[in-house]
């Protein structure tokens, strides 16, 4: 099955108007809208045309106050059919008055997108909708903020080892 066949039936089934595409690039990806993705997600797992048994992985992104969007970016794969596919979602990034940015989980579908849900909480401040154990995966429970924001500032001390040093580089300034 080719990209468009897939980003056709895609698009026959939750509305052509709310699909779009990247096509430039060595991977073609499909951008949907955030509240669809569980469904379309659900809906390549099970449709026997596609079968994209294997979550591969979860990339989150963080664009900056600037922007003010996030992404997530969703590799998936269809074992017996040997085809990959790139789902891509862009949303509203919080501000620190606001609730963290909340998406649906695909967790229900594949059971590693726990552990890739988790990481994008712990390290982004991403929340996922009905997540079944949305926790740190690799910070302490108790650790503010989330480092891999773009205006992360890591606090001076914790548990009084010190964390922040006068040399660190500034946030912003690192690649």
């Amino acid at each position: 099955m080719t990209f468009h066949e897939i980003k056709t039936a895609i698009q026959l089934q939750f509305g052509e108007a709310q699909i779009d595409s990247i096509e430039t690039g060595p991977q073609p990806i499909i951008v949907i809208p955030a509240d669809l993705l569980a469904d379309i997600c659900q809906f390549l797992h099970q449709d026997a045309r596609f079968y994209f048994d294997f979550l591969a992985c979860i990339t989150a992104i963080d664009n900056g106050p600037g922007l003010a969007t996030m992404e997530l970016i969703y590799n998936l794969t269809s074992l017996p059919y040997q085809h990959d596919l790139t789902l891509k979602i862009v949303f509203p990034r919080n501000t620190d008055e606001q609730p963290l940015p909340s998406v649906p989980t695909v967790s229900h579908i594949w059971r590693t997108a726990d552990w890739h849900e988790r990481e994008a909480f712990d390290l982004l401040g991403i929340n996922f909708k009905d997540h079944p154990d949305l926790r740190r995966i690799l910070l302490p429970e108790d650790w503010e903020g989330h480092p891999l924001r773009k205006d992360y500032v890591a606090q001076e001390r914790y548990h009084g080892i010190h964390v922040k040093y006068e040399n660190d580089i500034p946030n912003n300034d690192r690649s």
